[in-house]
């Protein structure tokens, strides 16, 4: 699987995954929810693509796509 490539962010030093992953389709705005266990599948991939850009904000819930980001990357170590 190829990687997605990083990019500086501020001048901080600090490196973000050029492509994001939009997380407001996950929870509202777009239909119903999505079933919880394939959107941590979808998490799961995109991390594993080197995705570090996960967007979210607390109107699709609220808190509904930080909890989800929770139970997902509480496996991961950075």
């Amino acid at each position: 699987m190829a990687k997605v490539p990083k990019v500086k962010l501020g001048s901080q030093g600090l490196q973000v995954s050029a492509q994001g992953l939009g997380c407001m389709g996950m929870s509202a705005f777009y239909g119903p929810p999505k079933p919880e266990p394939d959107m941590i599948n979808l998490i799961h991939h995109a991390i594993h693509a080197g995705v570090t850009f996960l967007d979210t904000s607390d109107v699709y819930g609220p808190k509904t796509n930080e909890i989800l980001l929770g139970k997902v990357t509480s496996f991961f170590s950075y």
